[in-house]
């Protein structure tokens, strides 16, 4: 993709699940590459994710500079009121805006990208996407079967990462860590994309289990870390360093939590949501809650609100209500009236029966993207990246408008703006 005004010949996107800016800022954590990539680029002390600070609405944002109600992944999840078919928002027709990846291709460059959310189906020349299933673990088969072009699977198998178990790479398993970095290699050594995107995830899931600060989580952070530097051998050892950058990111931060709120009982409770037919419901995950009602119907958004206000004063110290004026502002879901945003250690459920209030353990993420937990980082290191610039607050939005400027792309982030600082020219 030969281009007089890009920076960088190549470019490695990689995306760590739940990236906390402490990882590469303090030397005691992990990441030797992430802190080689901080102090010889560099990097945001602070970015902020959207709302809700989901992973799928994210991961959308940086791939193309627009928030969640412009490029149409409002959740990680399907809306679905009454029965949950546990499948997420994995197909990138979905997506409703241009991508980094149309962008490349359209400028004669190709694309590769491993396990990167709402890729299913997508223009990727060299596709392993982001699939499983909540039900039983077939992981591997739905990978296999999705992944593009027919056989590449067999191929990584063969040449990059041995043989793909559902034990080795489960969404909840560190090796998967492993072998996302030995892919990555091999797909940048064998075919030099344009970009290569990348999306490591334990960092994430482990914080689900056991929080945000323990020996696991340090262990799930030194494995994103091990296949970060995986890659980078790859581009030094093929005499690529100078014409490839790195750009890593975060989607979202995480917060620890100790109480589970399920709205859905008291809406159960006033009449507004049965077994089998309803007329309002609150679609959760982790610190926000949205109200959906049924046919878009004001009458009943207005029965769930006078629910929600009738609350003892204490419960309703828990949680904050969101309008549909401050929604429209943060560029979130269209399609609910109101939403919930869950006060530090408090994160919702969509249970509908039992108690409202029940413990939890773990930590969570979704809320207000300006918590300070749910802030997460940004660093740039290799060609075309100016040494030594900080910038103290950034925004998602803006990654896609600084892999375009590396590339030489010609692409509107409809929502990001371009930090000039950053780059050598």
């Amino acid at each position: 993709m030969p281009n007089a005004t890009a920076l960088a010949r190549h470019v490695v996107l990689v995306s760590i699940d739940a990236l906390r800016p402490a990882f590469f800022q303090d030397e005691r954590w992990p990441a030797p590459t992430l802190q080689q990539f901080a102090s010889e680029g560099v990097f945001a002390r602070q970015v902020r994710s959207v709302f809700p600070a989901l992973t799928y609405p994210a991961h959308t944002t940086i791939v193309t500079g627009a928030r969640p109600a412009r490029h149409g992944v409002f959740h990680n999840r399907p809306f679905e009121p009454l029965v949950a078919s546990g499948e997420w928002l994995w197909s990138a027709s979905n997506i409703r805006v241009p991508t980094l990846w149309d962008a490349v291709r359209a400028h004669g460059g190709t694309t590769a990208s491993i396990s990167w959310p709402v890729t299913v189906g997508a223009a990727i020349d060299w596709n392993i996407p982001d699939i499983w299933s909540e039900k039983d673990e077939r992981t591997v088969a739905l990978v296999r079967a999705h992944a593009t072009p027919p056989g590449i699977i067999e191929e990584l198998e063969r040449n990059a990462c041995g043989p793909l178990r559902d034990e080795n790479f489960a969404v909840n398993r560190l090796t998967r860590e492993d072998r996302v970095g030995a892919i990555g290699a091999y797909l940048f050594e064998r075919f030099q994309p344009s970009l290569l995107m990348m999306h490591l995830i334990s960092t994430d899931h482990i914080q689900h289990e056991t929080g945000r600060d323990n020996p696991k989580t340090r262990r799930a952070v030194g494995a994103a870390d091990r296949a970060v530097g995986q890659v980078l051998e790859v581009v030094e050892r093929v005499g690529k360093r100078d014409c490839t950058a790195f750009v890593v990111t975060g989607d979202h931060g995480s917060a620890d939590v100790h109480t589970r709120l399920a709205p859905n009982v008291w809406l159960r409770q006033a009449g507004l949501l049965g077994v089998s037919d309803w007329r309002a419901v609150f679609f959760a995950s982790g610190g926000s809650a949205f109200l959906r009602a049924r046919d878009d119907n004001p009458e009943y958004a207005c029965e769930a609100k006078a629910v929600i206000d009738g609350l003892p004063r204490a419960v309703r110290a828990l949680f904050r209500v969101v309008e549909r004026a401050e929604l429209d502002d943060e560029g979130a879901d269209p399609d609910s009236a109101f939403a919930l945003v869950a006060s530090p250690g408090i994160a919702f459920t969509e249970a509908r029966t039992g108690e409202a209030l029940r413990a939890a353990t773990g930590a969570a993420h979704g809320y207000d993207p300006d918590e300070p937990e749910m802030l997460t980082g940004f660093i740039g290191s290799g060609a075309g990246f100016r040494k030594g610039a900080v910038a103290p607050r950034m925004r998602l939005e803006s990654v896609a408008p600084v892999v375009a400027h590396l590339l030489g792309l010609k692409f509107d982030a409809p929502d990001g703006v371009l930090l000039p600082g950053f780059f050598v020219k």
